[in-house]
């Protein structure tokens, strides 16, 4: 195995997002300077508490790493928004499948985001080799680093899933930072994410009371071994409802943070700041932003509006003139992100009541239906609307529960993967002659990160 120096777990993430333009070759940095002479191999051998911190921070960091391409293809394929770069032909040509474009497994939108979750899931890994190895952490201490390592490591594989879709993922070898991994199919990648969830949820209730290492402001709240539990947990009812796995769905709200009488905003989010060495929100533009580079609406999302909804005046702006490109218009930019610094939600308590009420919707039984129509109705009055009535209408319930999803999650990485798993990606406007709605991204060139 090449021997990495301490430094190079954070060339991981730059080499990432560079790999696609430089052939950066992460697995050849050994020439790179080191100031502290600390060897990776040295740090697996013997770790301790500054080292694992150092490593925790390196990989809620890398979280961030090109996140705005992951929100620009869900959000182009899935018919949320558009972004007019008329230097980048590519969103408005390969994404919405213009004429005979076809989604490019070279192409950046491909290799770079899944190049950075790769990058995450390697530095996962060298944290549960870490973990598992000292000799000076306590069992508690070792266990929250092992909790918090697979749950991060399970959200990164569950981000390239649902990217790639029938087109699976591949395994990266835990023992070997070096290797390859299998193949792993779309069921077989779910099968995955769900096995790590649950092997979290040993180590963070073997965990103690606190944390040694240290979050970032956006787990605020969940910065503890229960707290992290229950975000745990949250994920793990998201996984659920893609396996459509009712059951387990609901079992796993239970011990989340899922609340109907709090906030929908309550959450663990990725945090910007305008500090030196950070990032700033990286899908935050002006809304009424010129020619050039425009983030805007797709006009169906105010069109399709049930009149009254307050959420559109919180989540999109009436431009002062109307964007084109590509032979695409819209009056509305997108005020999703309403500044550098605001923080974007990885998962919050307005998706948890939506989750509730698809797996009571689903499960059919007693009882249920109400309860399912009682959950989408919090999150309707919220937005300044009256309740709504299903008549025990299983398939109204489902459907108003997708609509909800559509605006209350708007622009956070939802839409186009309700409308595939519920088969309705031909319900989503086209808006020129020739375009396609994609159902899975190809396997990125960069696979064998």
């Amino acid at each position: 195995m090449k021997r990495f120096k301490i430094t190079t777990l954070f060339v991981l993430f730059t080499c990432s997002m560079l790999l696609w333009s430089t052939g950066c070759d992460i697995l050849n940095v050994d020439d790179r300077p080191d100031p502290n002479n600390t060897e990776l191999s040295a740090v697996l051998a013997n770790p301790n508490q500054a080292n694992l911190n150092t490593l925790v921070g390196g990989l809620t960091s890398g979280l961030r790493t090109d996140i705005s391409l992951w929100y620009i293809n869900h959000g182009m394929i899935g018919r949320e928004m558009y972004r007019f770069l008329s230097a980048e032909p590519r969103n408005t040509g390969d994404l919405l499948g213009k004429a005979n474009a076809q989604l490019d497994p070279g192409s950046f939108y491909t290799t770079r985001p899944w190049s950075t979750y790769y990058a995450n899931i390697r530095m996962s890994n060298i944290l549960i080799q870490a973990a598992t190895s000292s000799q000076t952490l306590s069992s508690e201490d070792a266990n929250g680093v092992l909790g918090v390592a697979k749950t991060l490591k399970a959200y990164q594989y569950l981000l390239a899933l649902n990217l790639t879709n029938e087109n699976g993922i591949r395994q990266q070898v835990s023992d070997d930072i070096n290797a390859v991994g299998d193949p792993l199919s779309k069921e077989q990648g779910f099968d995955l994410i769900a096995g790590l969830l649950d092997e979290a949820v040993a180590d963070l209730n073997n965990a103690g009371n606190t944390f040694f290492f240290t979050l970032p402001s956006g787990f605020t709240g969940f910065d503890t071994p229960a707290g992290f539990l229950q975000f745990n947990r949250a994920l793990r009812a998201r996984v659920a409802a893609y396996m459509e796995d009712w059951p387990t769905a609901l079992t796993a709200l239970e011990g989340s943070f899922l609340d109907e009488t709090g906030s929908l905003g309550t959450g663990v989010y990725h945090d910007f700041t305008t500090n030196p060495n950070d990032q700033v929100n990286p899908v935050f533009a002006d809304p009424d932003a010129g020619s050039g580079d425009s983030w805007v609406a797709h006009p169906s999302f105010v069109t399709d509006a049930e009149a009254g909804d307050t959420r559109i005046d919180e989540k999109v702006q009436l431009r002062s003139s109307t964007a084109s490109l590509d032979g695409l218009t819209s009056d509305y930019g997108l005020a999703v992100y309403d500044s550098q610094t605001a923080p974007i939600p990885i998962i919050r308590n307005a998706e948890l009541l939506l989750l509730r009420a698809e797996a009571l919707a689903q499960r059919n039984g007693a009882g249920d239906l109400d309860d399912a129509e009682a959950d989408i109705n919090v999150v309707r009055n919220a937005a300044g609307l009256g309740n709504f009535n299903s008549g025990g209408d299983q398939a109204a319930i489902i459907d108003e529960m997708l609509n909800q999803r559509r605006y209350e999650l708007y622009f956070e990485g939802h839409r186009w993967v309700d409308m595939r798993r519920y088969n309705r990606l031909d319900q989503l406007p086209l808006d020129r002659d020739g375009d396609n709605v994609w159902v899975s991204f190809p396997i990125s060139e960069a696979e064998n990160l």
